[in-house]
C-alpha cells in the first residue's frame, strides 16, 4: 500500500477535514476543528515518496520552481484530495483537504430550503461566503448537483482546483474547467464562458476586480452565477464587491449589485456537543427592501432586515446560532466564538 493511501485511510477512519504534512515533523490531523499530532515523524524519504504519488513529475517540476501548487486528484477510490504544496523555512510541505465521495445532498448538510429555491432562478448572483474550512465549496456542490438531478441546463464551473467531480445526468450537461490546466485565469474563463451557451456558470473564488466584473456581466446578461468570497457575513459581502471597484466606478457597481444579486449565503462550522460539526449560517435573499439599502448606501441596515425578514426566509448567523445553542447542539461559548455580534445571543433563552 503506498504511504498517501495510508496516511489518508488513517484520516478518514478519524473522521478528518484536513492533513498537515511537514518533511521532519509529526504528521497533523484537523478533526472537528482542532489539530490533532499523531506521534509519526515524516522523514525526508517519506516526503520523497508522497511528493511523487500525489504530484507525479510534470506538477512536481511546477511546485519545486515556484515553491506552491495547488491541485487536486482522486485517490484510489478513497476520497478525492485538494492538495496544496508549498514551503516552509526551507522545508517540503502538503496540505491535503479530504473531499466526500459522494456528492452532497442540500438535506444531508442541513442547507435551509429558501437558499435551495434560488437553483431555480434563471438569471442572477448567488454567493457563498465564509472563512476559509467553513464548507462553502461544498454548500455549492450540493447547490449544483440538485440543479443536474432536478432541470435541464448547461452548467460550466470555473475552478482552481476542480474539487468535486460531477458527471452530467439525463437531465443536465456539465463542463468543468480547472485554471492553469484548462484555462489561463478566471478572468479568461469567464471571457469565452459567454460564448459557451451556459445556462450556470460556477466561479470557484471571485478575487479580482476583472473576474467580479464579468461575474455581474453574465449575470445581467440572463445567467444564475453562482461563486465565492472570503467575508464573514451578507453585508461585508456587499461592501467587498462594492469596494473592489474604482471610486469612480462604485456607484454604478452598486446599482449593479442592487439589482443582480439574488442572495447571499455566509457560514460557518461550528464544533457541536456529538464531538462533530454542525452548520451555522446567514441568509440574504435580495427582496426590493434590500435592493434599496444597496443602492441607497444602506449597507449597515441590511442586518435588520435579515433580523426581521424571516417570511423572505432570512436570518441573521446570531439567529441561527442562537437556534443551535436553545436546542442543546452547541454549547453557548461556541456560538460567542463564532457571532459577530455576541450581544445578540443569549444563553438562557
Amino acid at each position: 500500500m503506498s504511504i498517501s493511501t495510508k496516511i489518508v485511510e488513517y484520516a478518514i477512519k478519524f473522521n478528518s477535514s484536513d492533513i498537515h504534512l511537514e518533511e521532519g515533523s509529526k504528521i497533523a490531523l484537523r478533526v472537528n476543528s482542532d489539530i490533532k499530532l499523531i506521534d509519526k515523524v515524516l522523514q525526508k524519504e517519506d516526503m520523497d515518496q508522497l511528493l511523487n504519488e500525489l504530484l507525479g513529475e510534470v506538477k512536481l517540476k511546477e511546485y519545486y520552481k515556484s515553491g506552491d501548487l495547488d491541485t487536486s486528484i482522486g485517490l484510489n477510490g478513497l476520497s478525492r484530495i485538494r492538495i496544496n504544496a508549498y514551503m516552509a523555512r526551507e522545508k517540503r510541505c502538503l496540505t491535503l483537504r479530504i473531499l466526500p465521495d459522494n456528492l452532497p445532498d442540500w438535506k444531508d448538510l442541513g442547507l435551509p430550503s429558501e437558499f435551495i429555491k434560488l437553483t431555480k432562478k434563471d438569471r442572477g448572483l448567488v454567493l457563498c461566503t465564509g472563512p476559509t474550512g467553513s464548507g462553502k465549496s461544498t454548500t455549492l456542490a450540493a447547490f449544483i448537483n440538485c440543479i443536474l438531478e432536478t432541470q435541464n441546463k448547461h452548467i460550466l464551473t470555473i475552478e482552481d482546483p476542480i474539487e468535486f467531480e460531477f458527471n452530467s445526468t439525463k437531465n443536465s450537461i456539465i463542463h468543468q474547467r480547472e485554471v492553469k490546466r484548462d484555462t489561463h485565469s478566471f478572468s479568461s474563463a469567464l471571457k469565452g464562458a459567454l460564448r459557451e451557451d451556459p445556462d450556470i456558470i460556477y466561479i470557484g473564488e471571485m478575487r479580482d476586480l476583472e473576474t467580479i466584473q464579468l461575474a455581474i456581466t453574465a449575470a445581467e446578461t440572463g445567467h444564475l452565477v453562482l461563486g465565492t468570497l472570503h467575508t464573514s457575513s451578507a453585508s461585508k459581502t456587499v461592501e467587498r464587491i462594492v469596494d473592489v471597484f474604482p471610486a469612480d466606478q462604485q456607484e454604478q457597481a452598486r446599482l449593479q449589485v442592487s439589482t443582480s444579486l439574488v442572495g447571499i449565503m455566509s457560514q460557518t462550522l461550528c464544533k457541536n456537543i456529538k464531538g462533530t460539526r454542525s452548520l451555522a449560517y446567514e441568509l440574504l435573499i435580495n427582496t426590493s427592501a434590500i435592493s434599496n439599502l444597496i443602492r441607497e448606501r444602506k449597507v449597515s441596515q441590511i442586518y435588520s432586515q435579515l433580523q426581521t425578514g424571516s417570511n423572505d426566509g432570512m436570518n441573521t448567523l446570531e439567529q441561527c446560532l442562537q437556534e443551535l445553542i436553545n436546542n442543546q447542539e452547541i454549547t453557548f461559548e461556541e456560538g460567542l466564538s463564532k457571532s459577530s455580534n455576541p450581544k445578540a445571543l443569549s444563553e438562557n433563552n
